[in-house]
């Protein structure tokens, strides 16, 4: 995250307690979320970063500070016996070794067990029972108050009316007892309620959560009883507290034996690497439960222990949520590239700050084209909802104007378009929405990009010049660049150009080309304003196609010679989707570039012109042996130009800047003493 100045920081804090107390708001009093669970996580992280690190900021009212919202009027208010807590929450097997030392360093003699259980997405509400008789539901509400819901929870048949008598737990039903959990709908009613809707030609509900708390806090109950809510419990409280469990094992085993519904998936873990074993299952087998979830509420099984441990504001310390990857994330749009695709389509692609969604890191969405940006408003400088279509693409889902800068401006298509492509005419064809190159079509971009792909500074594929890349491309054998990888001599002796002889060293020289040097491949792949050296330089800076591919607008920008412009060029390249599905058939189709760092050669820091011809090699192999060597090749003379090497039929332009700034002249046979000295 960009790291903000005080005042920044105080408005920003500002702006996210004042959206997030009205998203509570929605979501606890009116039952009318306009925002995710996982929305208002990513907020509420950002908000306590920021208050950690400003903590002479925190006020009495922030979201931080308390544990719920507030209550319905038109519900009795009720407090509880004792505050209903929230659970800090972890995101990692590094999060959950931190708790578990924080623990140890405070009971360094007790060995910890643990207790997991599935995270339930419901409404969590308290049942009362006295003698073993139902008399009360009270909803969380803040912690310290809810609401009285007795007689809509009185509707749910996993609810008992009584509590069943057992022998051996005769004790629960003298008295008053508590008994907390989650009020829910699973997911085969929520999908046949939402069909019965559609075939009635009615709204359909958003989320099995939302409609569980949205139902309890109906005042008919009628309309409760004829909604299938379920109820499952978590936590057991009787008034005498010698009658408790010992252990949330045991909470467990009384609660079923009572006649109350709890997860049959909850177990005790004896050490921390059985407890990950159990999380990491149910990451993935969580979506064939009934019910949907986010996590595992993972506790201290022995309960006085938890007992003595005690409270931190508002969380135990001894329980802890462990939060899979949420689906949505917010985060700030930094830039929006335009990225020019393989057909000459333009497409305008959001950078933000790095933010995971569903498990993986996301730094890019596309955007589609000018008429999505309209509709959804994105500016530089936004707050985004992001998630992944079908958990995989990720994209912008709405901006959060709440947030927004007073400063910021409309997203000008054309402007930009200007600005980050001058030399080039875009169009855009009637009845489409979609900007193109004037001019362009498909086949002449493959091309011209095939030769470039081929030439002398990129993979160096001898063979495949002008002429035959049009032959295999008007022939229809290549679509795109990884497509020569598939082509054999059977099909290319078939072509007017080729005999046995020549249709055979053509496919040699394609197979032959498969392990290039990493700066050739990045160069060939013809990303606009990526030079043959600044190719180097992007390799000697990440070593790798892939971490090129993960760079963020930031990561580019410290790369020397890469400015705004390149920067955005290059994300723009690996944000295309296309591109993306090349990169990939590259490596499904066995191409392996291969790095070598030059970075520490004996040349290191001497820059090197040329002009005119030389003799003895062609400038693509002086430019590359210079390279190799650690020293960098310059297409014209500047001020920090070393060495200006002059051949055959010089231009007047680099002599006359080379004498105006003092740079030294060398011939052909002067460079290559100083190559073949190292």
């Amino acid at each position: 995250m960009t790291k903000l100045s005080l005042p920044q920081a105080k408005k920003r804090l500002m702006e996210l307690r004042k959206l997030l107390n009205q998203y509570s708001h929605e979501y606890h009093v009116l039952d009318e979320p306009s925002a995710s669970d996982a929305i208002y996580d990513g907020l509420m992280n950002e908000l306590k970063d920021l208050e950690s690190k400003h903590s002479d900021l925190i006020t009495g009212d922030s979201p931080t500070q308390r544990v719920g919202g507030e209550t319905l009027k038109e519900f009795t208010k009720v407090q509880h016996s004792s505050r209903v807590l929230s659970l800090n929450d972890v995101f990692s097997r590094d999060d959950v070794i931190a708790w578990v030392k924080r623990i140890t360093k405070l009971v360094p003699e007790t060995k910890t067990e643990f207790f997991a259980d599935i995270k339930m997405d419901g409404l969590g509400c308290v049942l009362v029972y006295e003698d073993g008789l139902f008399v009360q539901a009270i909803t969380r509400g803040d912690g310290l108050v809810g609401e009285d819901v007795t007689m809509n929870v009185k509707t749910i048949k996993s609810v008992p009316l009584s509590l069943r008598s057992h022998k051996g737990y005769e004790q629960f039903l003298t008295g008053r007892t508590e008994v907390r959990g989650e009020i829910i709908m699973y997911k085969k009613d929520f999908e046949a309620l939402n069909k019965e809707r559609e075939r009635l030609g009615l709204a359909t509900f958003a989320n099995p959560r939302n409609l569980a708390a949205g139902t309890i806090r109906q005042l008919d109950p009628k309309l409760v009883a004829a909604r299938p809510l379920g109820f499952r419990a978590f936590d057991l409280l009787p008034k005498n507290n010698l009658i408790a469990p010992k252990s949330n094992e045991l909470v467990y085993k009384s609660l079923s034996n009572l006649g109350l519904t709890i997860n049959p998936q909850a177990t005790t873990c004896k050490d921390l690497n059985k407890l990950m074993t159990f999380i990491e299952k149910w990451d993935t087998k969580r979506h064939d439960l009934s019910f949907n979830t986010d996590g595992i509420v993972v506790k201290i099984n022995d309960r006085e222990l938890y007992r003595q441990l005690g409270v931190v504001g508002k969380n135990p310390r001894a329980a802890v949520a462990y939060k899979y990857p949420a689906v949505e994330a917010t985060t700030t749009v930094k830039d929006i590239v335009l990225s020019i695709g393989r057909t000459g389509a333009v497409t305008p692609v959001a950078v933000f700050d790095p933010v995971v969604v569903a498990g993986s890191t996301v730094k890019h969405a596309s955007l589609h084209n000018s008429d999505e940006i309209a509709r959804k408003d994105v500016r530089v400088g936004d707050t985004a909802v992001i998630f992944k279509a079908g958990d995989i693409i990720p994209q912008i889902d709405r901006i959060i104007i709440e947030l927004r800068r007073k400063s910021s401006k409309k997203f000008d298509m054309e402007k930009e378009l200007k600005r980050q492509y001058p030399e080039l005419a875009f169009v855009r064809p009637e009845g489409e929405a979609v900007y193109r190159i004037k001019g362009a079509t498909r086949r002449i971009l493959l091309s011209k990009a095939l030769e470039h792909f081929a030439s002398k500074s990129a993979l160096d594929i001898d063979t495949l010049g002008e002429k035959n890349v049009m032959a295999l491309v008007n022939a229809g054998l290549v679509h795109d660049l990884a497509d020569i990888y598939l082509i054999n001599k059977d099909k290319v002796i078939k072509l007017d150009r080729f005999a046995e002889l020549s249709a055979k060293n053509l496919v040699t020289a394609i197979k032959s080309s498969k392990s290039p040097q990493l700066p050739r491949f990045i160069y060939g792949l013809g990303i606009r304003h990526v030079g043959s050296q600044t190719a180097i330089d992007l390799s000697e800076n990440f070593g790798s196609l892939d971490k090129l591919a993960q760079a963020t607008l930031d990561d580019l920008e410290e790369v020397e010679g890469v400015g705004k412009i390149v920067a955005e060029s290059i994300l723009g390249w690996f944000a295309d989707t296309d591109n993306q599905d090349l990169l990939n058939k590259f490596e499904r189709l066995g191409m392996k570039p291969v790095f070598k760092s030059h970075k520490m050669g004996p040349l290191k820091n001497i820059n090197f012109a040329i002009t005119g011809g030389l003799e003895t090699m062609s400038r693509e192999i002086a430019a590359e042996r210079i390279q190799i060597l650690g020293g960098t090749f310059q297409t014209s003379v500047g001020k920090e130009t070393d060495y200006l090497v002059v051949g055959k039929n010089v231009g007047e332009n680099k002599l006359v800047n080379a004498q105006k700034l003092g740079t030294k002249q060398i011939d052909e046979k002067d460079l290559i003493k100083l190559l073949d000295r190292h």
